[in-house]
């Protein structure tokens, strides 16, 4: 695996993978890497000539400057995990490889980024739409690998990617859990042993929703979810909305909608969790 901190020596590598002829796939993260991210880098190895994984904590979708300060840095286990995964390029380069100037570009994402995590995170898509697009402008991959949990965030990249006609394929992976059910997340190592016995109850909850959800209006699914969750007092729900699973939009009838989606942000403590699960 050949490890690039400068974008110059990353696009001469890559540039002469791509003029031989070889597919390139990619996965952006910001590294504390668990085994739902070495999945998203097994599936691109399987699917790709080269793997380019990237570790960059973008500072500018921190909303919460203590989320930022909080935020694991561990380059050197994350390093090893994607050389036995396969990996073939890793790219780690500073806030000021990536942003030598402050970047004021406007984002707009037809709606997708006004609902749900939009709503008490503002800024937060904007961020996130930024180091994408510029990581796929330095990577230029044929394909790239998002995971489902962040639901709505890959919506907004899809979006991206057609608004802007970007040239890579967006490969959407299902959600890795824990055995209990948690949806595996770099901050579930921030959870007190209370916190994480509670957790598995997010998705416990989402499960119910999704058998029973014909007995049910969309609104009146989401007080369940959130009385549901809210039986363990370690756990604090923000939101859980039903919405259009294309659009993200709520609706009032499940005759209106083709796909349906659940959307849940629950506090454990300080801890943010985010899950999601399709109804249909």
């Amino acid at each position: 695996m050949k490890v690039f901190e400068t974008i110059n020596e990353l696009q001469s590598h890559l540039d002469a993978l791509r003029e031989s002829g070889k597919t390139i796939g990619f996965v952006p993260t910001m590294g504390a890497l668990h085994d739902g991210h070495i999945q998203l880098v097994k599936t691109c190895v399987s699917q790709n000539d080269v793997t380019v994984v990237s570790i960059f904590v973008n500072p500018i979708q921190f909303n919460n400057p203590e989320d930022l300060a909080k935020c694991p840095r561990t380059v050197e286990p994350d390093s090893e995990k994607l050389e036995s995964a396969g990996c073939s390029v890793l790219f780690t380069p500073s806030e000021k490889e990536m942003y030598p100037e402050p970047d004021t570009t406007v984002m707009e994402f037809g709606g997708l980024e006004k609902v749900m995590e939009g709503r008490f995170r503002p800024g937060h898509f904007r961020g996130v739409g930024v180091v994408v697009k510029k990581l796929f402008e330095i990577v230029k991959p044929h394909r790239a690998y998002f995971g489902e949990k962040d639901f709505q965030q890959l919506a907004i990249i899809q979006y991206m990617v057609r608004k802007l006609e970007i040239p890579v394929e967006i490969i959407p992976c299902a959600t890795i859990r824990e055995a209990d059910g948690l949806a595996m997340s770099s901050r579930n190592m921030r959870l007190t042993a209370e916190q994480r016995t509670a957790a598995p109850g997010i998705y416990a909850a989402l499960i119910n929703a999704r058998e029973n959800y014909s007995w049910f209006i969309p609104s009146g699914l989401e007080k369940l979810v959130m009385t549901e969750i809210e039986q363990n007092h370690e756990l604090k729900v923000e939101y859980a909305t039903v919405a259009n699973a294309v659009t993200l939009q709520p609706f009032e009838d499940w005759m209106d909608v083709e796909h349906a989606v659940l959307c849940v942000a629950v506090f454990a403590g300080k801890v943010r969790l985010i899950d999601n699960i399709r109804l249909y």
